[in-house]
């Protein structure tokens, strides 16, 4: 498959003989003129490569970027002109492409778009921190801004570099610290916290924990939150963590595990929801009842988590709302913008509580 994405449409920034704020020494603005002198191209190269033209070989379009990037040089007014225009194109890059939690996620972003009349050009680097390099370094000229979702807790160093720090973008759930870029995220921590509140006040004490990966930045999040729940709320229980991988797999694995263990817990709250359904189907399988038996829990609340007997106690997560507060926030002229207000927003889950952590609920 080729993962190198097509230009849906090449846009132009309002102007570009004005600088930004690259300084060479001495304190002397940046001109296109000095990214030119640099690149040994002329200037109206340096605005063809800039504006993602077509016309430029793409060996000097990489050149005039990097010089462009390592002088911090950025066209005049970049991101008011990303608000302004009629017809533009934005970004996203993601981890993944698949599952109902990055289904959600691009329908609040495509809806903004529809709105605003915005193309997207969305690329997946399937969980490989390297292919996120690479889509990051081939949107570069062809977006006027750019969607993030970067979850490695590691090599937050090298996704700053890839990361342009004159390019309008926002991060979403993102490991890196932000700093040059606004951010949209969500409070992990405090979810995680707040649902093994909810267990541990519903008389449960024994909880076993499904985790994600452990370079993902949400999954250690989460854990933390469930351990720190746990050293609050019941002293002296010893944390009992299970792998997983997000995926209804691991959760049916970990499910298996938990059955094949010589003392079962009273709950299991999942890291997502998806590990928490493959969970459920494994202790289905074993003829154990939910929640009689044994309760469970997990995060996210995917539209699925409702449909599925019992109902899914979980933590919601308006995801497609975090796509829309995301693309809003690129698009705030000041926000998005490097050197702007540079927002940083964290989206608080809701405690949705049904059937399956045994607690008298409706399937809401």
């Amino acid at each position: 498959m080729q993962r190198k994405p097509a230009i849906l449409c090449s846009l132009r920034w309002k102007r570009l003989h004005s600088a930004r704020p690259g300084t060479l020494e001495g304190g002397v603005s940046v001109t296109i003129k000095d990214v030119a002198r640099r690149a040994n191209v002329s200037v109206a190269t340096v605005s063809r490569a800039l504006n993602g033209h077509q016309n430029v070989a793409e060996a000097v379009r990489e050149r005039v970027l990097r010089i462009a990037d390592e002088l911090r040089y950025s066209p005049h007014h970049a991101a008011r002109s990303l608000s302004s225009r009629r017809t533009q194109t934005i970004g996203v890059v993601l981890p993944d492409l698949y599952g109902e939690f990055f289904s959600e996620l691009m329908r609040g972003i495509d809806q903004v778009a529809r709105e605003r009349g915005l193309h997207l050009l969305v690329s997946s680097y399937h969980g490989n921190p390297r292919e996120q390099g690479v889509a990051l370094r081939t949107m570069r000229g062809r977006v006027d801004g750019l969607l993030l979702m970067s979850p490695f807790a590691e090599g937050a160093d090298a996704l700053a570099g890839d990361l342009p720090p004159t390019m309008p973008a926002v991060l979403m759930n993102s490991a890196l610290t932000p700093g040059v870029h606004a951010s949209v995220g969500i409070d992990n921590h405090g979810g995680a916290m707040a649902m093994m509140r909810h267990l541990l006040q519903a008389g449960h004490r024994r909880i076993a924990f499904i985790g994600g990966p452990d370079d993902n930045f949400d999954a250690r999040e989460r854990l933390r939150g469930y351990r720190d729940a746990l050293a609050e709320g019941a002293p002296g229980i010893e944390p009992r963590v299970l792998a997983g991988d997000f995926d209804e797999a691991s959760g049916h694995r970990a499910g298996q595990a938990l059955l094949a263990a010589a003392e079962r817990p009273d709950a299991v709250f999942a890291a997502n929801d998806m590990m928490a359904l493959g969970c459920l189907f494994a202790l289905s399988q074993a003829g154990l009842r939910v929640p009689d038996d044994i309760a469970l829990a997990g995060f996210d609340d995917i539209p699925l988590s409702r449909y599925v007997h019992p109902p899914l106690t979980t933590m919601r997560v308006e995801i497609a709302e975090l796509g829309a507060r995301a693309i809003g926030t690129l698009l705030d002229p000041d926000a998005g913008a490097p050197g702007g207000a540079r927002r940083h927003e964290l989206l608080t889950p809701e405690l949705v509580v049904r059937r399956s952590s045994g607690v008298n609920a409706g399937a809401t």
